[in-house]
This record gives structure tokens, sequence and C-alpha cells, in this order.
């Protein structure tokens, strides 16, 4: 097979929007185009695809705030040239005076909304310090350099889509709630109207002066730690100044001739997609057909057995101990498989184990970049709900996250998803809290095949897993694997979720006969992929998500 070399390689990309090819040296795939544009400018300066995921990140901050952010958290993993690996993980944290009932009443009960607005929601943000790590590790330009375009679209002004003037204007009411009519993203938008955002600026150019004392320090801190407080949070300035970034080693598998990178706990992504991989491995996926009730219902049986062990037995690891050998074993796969029936659905109730899991926001977002050296670079980030906590801090133009919701309340009890965690995700000061983000590398024949992730709470791990496969097993191109119809088990509540109107009705009866149950009230769009794949001869493909406003800005 013909290999790559990267520093010299003409690669085409074959555009989202067009039948055309168009010779190029880097791709940048995001929420927005103005974010994958800032990435993209920087690859054609000379900066490194870690370069452009600086630029990239501060960019979302400014044009996708319903996930984009400086107050939130994320998890970066890359493959260099050379094929060296490694991750980052900068999620955020509890603060220093959390405790394990934070959200109980007198009597232990839930106490409905505390985790997800409101001050209390807030955890400790971890965005900037992640961001500013990976510049300072893999970085080639000034990180003044890299802010700029931010502080330039923030200053300037971005053109609200139809997408995001409807999100605002369906928020509105409850920004106003926690923050009052005076609010920026209060007031009542429409497509094509401008927004700017001075104080974001500003607070960007602290961060481009002073680095993390620009942000967990001075003005700018102060002003998180005053606004949550008095919408009843426990953040604090002491908080601040103990949070740090980790690298951790990036979880590798196999699946047939693949090799993927991903990420390790406390994310579960890369733990559960590998399961699910290794699971259907023994399996001809092809034969079956793309979305067959057949290939569906493989998927779903391996979906299920893996959402099981994720409730049981995935956390921090600086707190708990994840059996991550164990739980990506292939002899141990292998045996949860073994009550597959090709013909019947298995009851998720007879699957153990029995702790079901904390449900995420949709709300996230990725973005997947390549460089023309062939460095690659995939970033999940959130504020975990929509506007993360609606706390809306003036002096700096931002949401603060909610990520707090994602721990588990109390432990056996429903949140207010009616869903419950398990003691592995419990609350406690500085831990972090359980995701499902899933950033992505994908290696064939040791050369860069894919990079791929999505938003999407507890469907992100089913999304990345069905794209690898569309383009795998099923020989999509990246576009076209993107834009297929997805599905999604998470073992409880023991129903198949599908995307409205994709599936026919011979697909959803064929899963029915099986014994899977399918209600059509939880169908929802299931993620939003922003992806990019090398082929063998070193054309480039990108996806980016028609389900939202993603774009892609390639040189």
């Amino acid at each position: 097979m013909k290999k790559i070399i990267y520093s010299v390689f003409c690669v085409i990309l074959l555009a989202c929007s067009s039948n055309t090819s168009t010779p190029i040296k880097g791709a940048v795939v995001s929420a927005r185009i103005e974010a994958s544009e800032a990435g993209r400018d920087v690859l054609k300066k000379g900066g490194n695809a870690y370069d452009a995921m600086v630029a990239t990140s501060f960019a979302l901050a400014v044009v996708y705030p319903v996930a984009g952010n400086i107050t939130g958290g994320g998890f970066f993993v890359y493959r260099s040239a050379k094929g060296e690996t490694g991750s980052l993980d900068y999620r955020e944290m509890a603060p220093l005076k959390a405790t394990k009932d934070l959200f109980l009443d007198k009597e232990g009960n839930v106490i409905p909304g505390k985790s997800t607005v409101g001050g209390l929601a807030v955890g400790i943000p971890g965005a900037v310090a992640g961001v500013l790590e990976v510049h300072r590790k893999l970085g080639s330009l000034p990180l003044a350099e890299l802010i700029q375009p931010a502080i330039a679209l923030a200053e300037n002004g971005y053109v609200v889509s139809a997408k995001q003037a409807k999100s605002y204007n369906c928020y509105s009411k409850q920004f106003t709630a926690v923050n009052g009519k005076v609010t920026l993203y209060a007031k009542g938008y429409k497509e094509g109207d401008v927004v700017k955002n001075i104080p974001l600026a500003n607070a960007l150019k602290e961060i481009a002066a002073k680095g993390n004392a620009g942000f967990y320090q001075g003005w700018v801190a102060e002003a998180m730690v005053a606004k949550t407080q008095a919408t009843g949070g426990i953040l604090s300035l002491d908080d601040l100044k103990v949070y740090e970034p980790k690298w951790r080693d990036p979880l590798k598998f196999s699946y047939k001739e693949l090799d993927l990178i991903s990420m390790a706990p406390p994310s579960s992504g890369g733990i559960c997609l590998g399961q699910m991989m290794k699971m259907i491995e023994p399996y001809d996926l092809n034969q079956m057909g793309h979305n067959s009730f057949e290939s569906m219902h493989l998927m779903v049986e391996a979906e299920r057995r893996s959402y099981a062990d994720r409730s049981h037995f995935l956390g921090d690891p600086d707190f708990v101990d994840v059996p991550q050998d164990h739980l990506m074993n292939e002899e141990y796969l292998l045996d949860r498989m073994v009550n597959y029936s090709p013909e019947k659905a298995t009851s998720s109730a007879d699957v153990s184990h029995g702790n079901i899991i904390v449900v995420e926001s949709d709300e996230t977002t990725h973005f997947s970049i390549l460089d023309s050296m062939g460095n690659a670079v995939a970033v999940t980030t959130t504020l975990n709900g929509a506007y993360g906590s609606k706390v809306y801090v003036d002096e700096i133009g931002v949401f603060m996250n909610n990520e707090m919701d994602d721990f588990s309340s109390k432990p056996g009890e429903p949140n207010m998803f009616g869903l419950t965690g398990s003691e592995a995700n419990s609350i406690a000061p500085k831990k972090r809290m359980l995701s499902s983000m899933t950033p992505t590398i994908v290696e064939k024949d040791n050369q860069l095949y894919m990079i791929v992730g999505t938003p999407g709470g507890s469907s992100i791990i089913t999304s990345v897993f069905q794209t690898i496969l569309n383009v795998y097993e099923h020989g999509m191109e990246m576009q076209e694997a993107v834009n297929a119809a997805r599905f999604h088990h998470q073992w409880l509540p023991d129903n198949v979720v599908l995307e409205p109107t994709k599936f026919d009705t011979k697909t959803i009866e064929g899963l029915q006969a099986k014994g899977h149950s399918i209600e059509t009230k939880y169908s929802r769009i299931i993620g939003k992929v922003d992806a990019i794949h090398v082929n063998e001869l070193g054309t480039i493909t990108v996806g980016a998500d028609p389900r939202g406003d993603d774009a892609a800005a390639t040189h």
C-alpha cells in the first residue's frame, strides 16, 4: 500500500457542498464557519494544527456561545505527523467546598434544578488552562496572535444564523430569570442580526497579554466568582488558583485493520467506543447492510452492554479505581456477547450492572483539524447544558458552565431526566465529572485515516461509533457518513432512539420484531459530527454536519 508522506503530499478536499475537488494543504471543521476560518487562517500563516486548535477554540467562545467557551472544559487528542500521540484532560472540577450531598435537601432528596441552573451548578472552568497548555507544549506561533481572530470577532461582531436566532429566543426567558433583562443574549434576535461582545473582547485581551493569570486571577476571575456567588454558587478565587489540566495516556484499541486513539477516563467515550467495536468485530457488518435492522440490532446489543458497564465502573481515575484493562479485555468483551442472539433483543433488565448513567446535555461542540504536515487534532469542549448554568457574567461576556450536573447528585436516585448515577461518579472537591465526549483519531496501516467527534451528550459515543463504521465498513465518503441517519441505545431506558423521519417502516418493524422498543416520542437529532478522512492515496474528504451550522474551512 502506498504510504503518505505528509510533509510533501498533495491532498484533495471533497467539499461538503460541492462536487468539485480543490487542492488543499489543511482543513478545520467546526460548528461555525467563522471559527473554522480562524483556524484555517492560522494554518495559512504557517501555524500547525495545535496553533489552529487555539484559534478555533477561542473563536467558538465568541460565535457559538451555546457550547463554545472559555468557562467550560474539554478533551484534546492528537496524533503528530511522526505518529506520536497524546491527550489532555481539561475537564472542569468540583469546587473545594463541594460536598456529596450538594444538591440534596435536609431529607436527602434531590432538589430539582439546583444542579442545572444558577451558580451552584458551576464547576471550576478548565477551558483556558487546557487550551493554553496545548499551546505551551505543542504550539509554534505567539499566543496573542492566535487569540486575535477571536478578539476581532467579538469587537466587530458575527452574524446570527437562523438556528442561532431560534436558540437565543428559546432560552431568553431563562437568561432573564437568572440575569435580568439587560443580559446580552436575552434581548431577542433574528437571522442576520450582528452581535458584538466588547466585554468578551476585553477578557480575551487579558488572556492574550497575561496567559492563565489573565483568566484565573485578576478582574476576570473576580467577575466570574462574584456573579457565580451572587446566583447561589460556591466557586471561589481559591478554586481558580488550584485548577490544572492533566496530560493522560490516550486509550488505544484496534478494530480489524484500524487502530483507534481516543480519550480515557474521566471520559467514558474511549472505553465505550472500544468495547462496542470489539463486541461487533467478529460479525460481517458490511454484509448485513448499512442501517438494516440486522446491523442495527447487532450494534444496539453492543451499545446496551457497554453503557451498562459505563454506569457502574467509570468515573474520575484520580478518585476511583477504573478497571480499564479488564473492561477492554477481548475475552471479557466476547463473554459480554455470549447471550447475544441475532434473532432476539436482550432485555436491559437482564444486562448488568444496575446503576443507570447520568445523561449529559446535547449542547457540546467538537472540531477536527489536519495541517499540511500531517498533524491531527480532535477536540470536544462543552459548557454542559445549552448556555451552561444560564449564569451570564456581564463584565466578561460569557455564560458559566453547569458541569456539576454531570456528577451523580445522589447515587441510586433519579436525576431530572429520570435517570440514576453511580457511586463512582459522586461529587467530591476537585473531582472531575464523568463525560461522554469522545474525540477520536483513527489510523489504518499505520497512517492517519480519520479525525472524528461530535456533541450529543450520551449519544456522542454511538454517533462516533456509527460514523467510523459508515466509512470503514460501508465505504461512504466522509460527508455521506456524517449525513447518514443515526440511532442510539444507552442500556436504560430500554428504547432505541431514532432520528425523526430517517428510517423506513420496514426497518422499524424489523427491529420491533426482534423485540426492540422504539418510542417515537424520543426521536431527536443525534449528534453533529465534524470529521476528516484521509484515504490510502492521500485524498482528504471532510464532513461538516448539516444538522447544525457546521462548516469546513480549507487552504
